[in-house]
């Protein structure tokens, strides 16, 4: 199965450009209720990373206060993350897609030289595996070893 059937595209997605502070990061997140978001670089697209909240809470306590105001000009950059959120190339295997989507909630996916092209939310796979088991099942109990179905179908 090709992964593109689940890519949302890059023109759908909010990023955060790697000139961009933790205040204007912030701000793209809670607009859009996201507990991370992609950083890439704003003169070519390459994906650089993901930031996250907790990246974000745990500079914030340590720095011992729980007031944001003196971090918001801090350049998103300079921020430790603690997870690398690892792409994949638009041709890569279902297996290499459903490896990083147990770890990540989205996967980003690139080109042949890194740029990001867009995402594949963990949402889109399972909601494709629900749709995928529900067709195969069709709510009967004759079909006991539907998921072990369903799976045979997605590598098809």
């Amino acid at each position: 199965m090709n992964i593109m059937f689940f890519l949302t595209p890059k023109r759908d997605v909010d990023c955060v450009f790697e000139e961009d502070t933790l205040g204007q990061a912030l701000s793209r997140m809670e607009g859009h209720q996201f507990t991370s978001i992609p950083i890439i670089n704003g003169h070519t697209g390459a994906y650089i990373g993901t930031i996250s909240e907790g990246d974000i809470l745990r500079e914030i306590k340590k720095k011992d206060s729980l007031s944001m105001r003196f971090e918001e000009d801090k350049p998103v950059m300079s921020l430790k993350r603690k997870c690398k959120y690892r792409a994949v190339r638009a041709d890569a295997d279902i297996e290499d897609l459903f490896d990083c989507a147990t770890s990540q909630n989205f996967v980003p996916v690139v080109d042949d030289t890194g740029v990001l092209i867009g995402i594949i939310t963990r949402k889109s796979i399972l909601n494709f595996l629900i749709r995928s088991y529900n067709k195969c099942c069709d709510g009967s109990p004759e079909y006991e070893g539907a998921s072990s179905l369903v799976k045979l179908q997605m590598y098809r």
